[in-house]
């Protein structure tokens, strides 16, 4: 099939109905969408991709029962993982991940992934001469970034860092999948701060992080933490009790606000001040009236004065309003004698004219009125922010938000020198990222986890900030070179981090904790029906699914303890397996049932008891069963006829 910018319109026919919408957005929008060779594949593996068994291996896992059902590790091809997450989609806060850059060697590429993307082969790596590197990064990044999408919420956000080598192709593949509108922020990240040898013209400081939203208008952003230094801007210079700094008492938007486009007369000296150019004052006039009758007589009169009005407004004489102005109601002489009493006074009124009375109006912003945060605009820098209008590219400085070196060597503080790793993501960017957009207990997902960065941050912001987020890493390593880096570097470095015990030192042990699992074969009815007890137990935790409680993962159960409890929920309900194997006893009986009733007693469980079997011989109030292996499949998001995804996301 040819690309879908530029599908002939007898093909038009073979298109599905989000390709059509799709089509006809782009003609609505003067055919503006990114081609490449291969488009049009890409755009339907993430619809062909399936589901794979997961198998749990306890050795690298950390933490109780209950904060290992938080938290998940696993490892494998991040596509087939996404596809197994079925009961995730749409429950996503926060995607914060750190593709390959396709600077040579550092992503593969599996050419029978454009016919078969559930094809075992890892690919090849890409080397920077490929003269098709770009496409083939392009075609490797679509499914993903699809696949994502669908991982969020309507108000969820993706976050996902990027260099210059593929930032405006990564830029426009996104503006198309997302939509520009839903276009959140370009972060422009300090990742060096001094020159390097990398380019003959300019040296390469900077990285970057896309920032898009599910739904713009669903999306929510933090606030980061003020610092001391923000605070320790807020004084007292009148002997006012409550801490204040000076702000301006004008704002924008003088067309839209003409009446409050006005002159005020100063008690010093007399002088008649307006708002700048293209500027309102900020309170209502019978607000300013009142505050600033404590520094003399004051009263409301026709000054004459619409010609300066309208300059400041920008409009004609003819067309302003008539707005009275804010004057002396006495002599200036004497008026200044008591505003000059009333500023030796001390705690002065909430506008005032300068530390001396010889300036502009001013207004005291008190730092108990400030909000608890700063908000990112354009740069990051150690200041207080008021609201921004739109949240628009913002530039952040490494000591905002660290550097590549730091990384680095947080990475050999927790795990030695020795683990390999040339170019880390510093924690400190990260958090900051994960507390803007993913809620206290909301949850992350980083399909590329590398390192573990992701993991280690949300672990401490729960230590030591007392939020409750989690977190799904994907991380499939280079086994083909012996080196599954998922086991031998990320889960050691979070297991590190939970218990404080760092190569570099004792450190404070962050607690909680994670399931850590590999991909093995395909889901579909067959493998399920021939697999053994262990394996199915496995399955049955990865998919289980209950509409009334998601988001909420199974808490494993030692299933030595038991013949037929595996696993409970978080309402205390068990779930039990009836699956002693293929050519076993797979079927609830009323026997099988009494055995159920008395392995929840002795754990401290109450009914409801959700069962897996193959055939249900025994029916009873206080049981939910589920079939398998259709349950399983639905589960997954499978249609049990065909086997494609229900996503219509996709």
């Amino acid at each position: 099939m040819s690309d879908i910018a530029t599908t002939d319109i007898n093909d038009l026919g073979e298109l599905t109905k989000a390709e059509l919408i799709e089509l006809i957005e782009a003609q609505a929008e003067g055919g503006i969408r990114i081609n490449f060779s291969g488009k049009a594949n890409a755009r339907q593996l993430a619809r062909r991709v399936r589901p794979r068994v997961t198998n749990a291996k306890p050795k690298y896992s950390a933490g109780s029962p209950e904060d290992r059902s938080l938290n998940l590790v696993i490892e494998g091809d991040n596509l087939q993982t996404m596809a197994t997450l079925y009961r995730e989609r749409g429950q996503v806060d926060l995607i914060v991940t750190d593709p390959p850059y396709n600077t040579g060697n550092d992503f593969r590429y599996n050419d029978k992934w454009e016919n078969d993307p559930n094809d075992s082969g890892l690919g090849d790596f890409i080397s920077s001469d490929d003269g098709s590197r770009h496409t083939k990064w392009m075609r490797f990044m679509w499914p993903r970034l699809q696949m994502m999408r669908s991982m969020l919420k309507p108000g969820g956000v993706l976050a996902i860092c990027i260099d210059h080598r593929e930032l405006f192709r990564l830029g426009q593949m996104l503006d198309e999948l997302f939509r520009e509108e839903n276009r959140l922020a370009i972060i422009n990240w300090q990742k060096s701060y001094s020159p390097r040898g990398d380019n003959r013209h300019v040296s390469t400081a900077t990285e970057y992080v896309l920032v898009y939203a599910k739904d713009e208008t669903k999306a929510r952003t933090g606030l980061l933490e003020r610092t001391v230094a923000m605070d320790a801007r807020y004084k007292s210079p009148d002997g006012d009790p409550s801490r204040w700094k000076a702000g301006d008492l004008s704002g924008p938007k003088a067309k839209t606000h003409q009446s409050m486009v006005y002159a005020i007369q100063s008690p010093f000296t007399g002088e008649l001040h307006y708002p700048p150019n293209g500027a309102c004052w900020r309170p209502e006039q019978a607000q300013v009236l009142a505050v600033i009758s404590s520094w003399g007589r004051y009263t409301l009169r026709d000054i004459d004065d619409a010609g300066k009005r309208a300059e400041v407004i920008g409009v004609e004489e003819s067309n302003v309003p008539n707005v009275k102005a804010v004057v002396l109601d006495e002599p200036v002489t004497s008026a200044a004698k008591k505003a000059k009493k009333r500023l030796d006074q001390g705690t002065w009124p909430r506008v005032f004219f300068g530390l001396t009375g010889k300036g502009r109006p001013q207004q005291k912003n008190y730092l108990e009125s400030v909000k608890k945060g700063k908000v990112p605009i354009t740069f990051w820098a150690d200041e207080d922010y008021q609201t921004p209008d739109v949240l628009d590219a913002v530039s952040w400085p490494h000591t905002e938000s660290g550097h590549s070196q730091t990384g680095v060597n947080e990475l050999d503080a927790v795990l030695g020198q020795q683990h390999g790793f040339e170019t880390v993501k510093p924690m400190k960017l990260f958090s900051k990222i994960i507390q803007l957009w993913c809620p206290p207990t909301g949850l992350v997902l980083d399909p590329f986890a590398g390192s573990g960065t992701t993991g280690h941050a949300i672990l401490a912001m729960n230590h030591f900030t007392g939020t409750g987020r989690r977190f799904i890493l994907i991380e499939q390593g280079r086994p083909e070179r012996g080196d599954p880096y998922a086991k031998s570097l990320l889960a050691a470095r979070l297991k590190r981090a939970i218990s404080g015990d760092w190569k570099s030192g004792q450190r404070a042990p962050l607690g909680g904790g994670y399931s850590f699992v590999e991909l093995e074969r395909r889901v579909d009815a067959d493998a399920l029906l021939h697999m053994e007890r262990s394996d199915m137990v496995d399955t049955v935790i990865a998919s289980h699914f209950d509409d009334r409680r998601r988001g909420n993962a199974l808490i494993r159960i030692d299933e030595r303890a038991y013949h037929y409890l595996v696993a409970q929920n978080t309402d205390g309900d068990g779930i039990f397996l009836v699956w002693d194997g293929p050519d076993k006893n797979t079927n609830f009986t009323e026997e099988v049932y009494e055995v159920c009733a008395l392995e929840a007693e002795k754990h401290g469980l109450k009914p409801t008891y959700h069962v897996y079997a193959r055939l249900n011989l025994y029916q009873t109030d206080n049981v939910r069963f589920y079939q398998i292996p259709d349950r399983i499949l639905a589960d997954f998001g499978l249609d049990l006829s065909s086997e494609p995804f229900t996503d219509s996301d996709l």
